[in-house]
């Protein structure tokens, strides 16, 4: 038996329903994490993906900004939304999936932090540096509980590694690929003893992308990508660890959010 959890930023999940049915009809996840979902608490839009046997329902949701929620075909335990930083911010689910060793899956939606990276002129990226130190607090104590192993996935905005990103020269003092940003990320994966797996299934110096600018006339064109979503795992849920797929032509679909899913499998 499997596990396959998915993570997408769909970037307003009312919007872009058809485009969830559409993965779930192909691929088949047996959880779907959603990021950016735009939908006040109450209002996701859960019948038509009920249809397909995804029943089960935890989000943490907002009117008009940020919003995560995790849809699944197995029923969902011990639901749980942390805040950071004292903003009330949606960005954060947790749930339980039972098994012989539980798994905690925690649906992050990082702060994206704005277009200049000087926490002194910029709030929002003031913001970003400190929900980072939140997370990794959080990361490297009470996320894991007791006999249980765990997933991390979500929309970071954190392209961590010099091929995450189409230029790691021309990127260097753009938010999501600066110095203070990267080695935050690292050191969080680190001190939390946690496998990116995405990494360790395809390892530099592949590129390896998860989201393409609305900006760009052709993104397949042009490909300047970076990897802003991810999927970590604690040492022994990674040593299960059996395949992964980038849904990149996602990115083509009708009226697409500019990330596309990443599926991660393991052996239950």
């Amino acid at each position: 038996m499997t596990l396959t959890v998915a993570t997408w930023n769909i970037n307003s999940v009312r919007l872009r329903i058809d485009l969830v049915r559409r993965l779930l009809e192909q691929h088949q996840p047996d959880v779907l994490c959603l990021q950016e979902t735009k939908c006040p608490q109450g209002q996701f839009p859960l019948k038509p993906l009920a249809e397909l046997g995804y029943r089960h329902l935890a989000e943490s949701g907002q009117k008009g900004y940020h919003g995560v929620a995790i849809v699944s075909r197995l029923p969902l335990d011990r639901i749980e939304m942390k805040g950071f930083c004292g903003k009330g911010d949606c960005r954060h689910v947790s749930v339980v999936v039972a098994g012989k060793t539980p798994t905690v899956i925690h649906n992050f939606y990082v702060p994206a932090g704005g277009d200049e990276p000087d926490p002194e002129i910029n709030p929002k990226f003031a913001h970003k540096l400190s929900f980072l130190q939140e997370m990794d607090e959080f990361l490297s104590g009470p996320a894991v509980p007791q006999h249980h192993e765990a997933l991390v996935v979500g929309d970071l905005n954190i392209a961590p590694y010099e091929h995450d990103v189409w230029s790691h020269r021309d990127l260097l003092k753009i938010v999501s690929h600066t110095p203070v940003e990267t080695e935050a990320l690292k050191a969080m994966l680190k001190r939390g003893a946690w496998v990116d797996v995405m990494r360790r299934h395809r390892p530099e110096p592949e590129k390896l992308y998860t989201w393409w600018s609305y900006r760009a006339a052709d993104w397949r064109a042009s490909n300047r990508g970076r990897r802003l979503d991810h999927v970590w795992s604690t040492p022994g849920l990674a040593e299960r660890f059996d395949r992964l797929e980038i849904v990149a032509e996602a990115r083509g679909w009708p009226q697409p959010s500019d990330h596309v899913p990443v599926l991660a499998t393991f052996r239950r």
